[in-house]
């Protein structure tokens, strides 16, 4: 079954193109992460910048959420946090602080 997820994260407004820079060499420079995405059935991935408040909004669909959250453990995934960390507000972990959101509205 297909899950579609909304995420809303922050980037640091001086980071702006340098955030969009590093997802743009993923498929190069981080071919782990797109292949684990690929893996859990992640498709329709798009992040969204707003760039009067640096606030990022991901949406993705998944075809096996729990393959999904796995990708969190990889030793890959680990990496492109720590890629990323001081454009963004991390956890201690370096894992993007992320806020869920419910969704309200769908149509095909």
């Amino acid at each position: 079954m297909t899950v579609r997820l909304g995420q809303m994260m922050h980037v640091n407004p001086n980071y702006f193109d340098e955030y969009e820079k590093r997802h743009r060499s993923l498929p190069t420079k981080f071919p782990q992460m797109k292949k684990a995405l690929k893996e859990a059935g992640a498709h329709n991935y798009s992040i969204y910048l707003d760039k009067k408040t640096g606030t990022l909004f991901a949406y993705l669909e998944v075809d096996n959420i729990e393959k999904y959250k796995a990708i969190a453990k990889t030793e890959g995934c680990k990496e492109w946090w720590h890629y990323m960390a001081k454009l963004m507000d991390v956890n201690p972990d370096e894992s993007p602080v992320t806020y869920d959101l419910h969704e309200v509205f769908h149509m095909d």
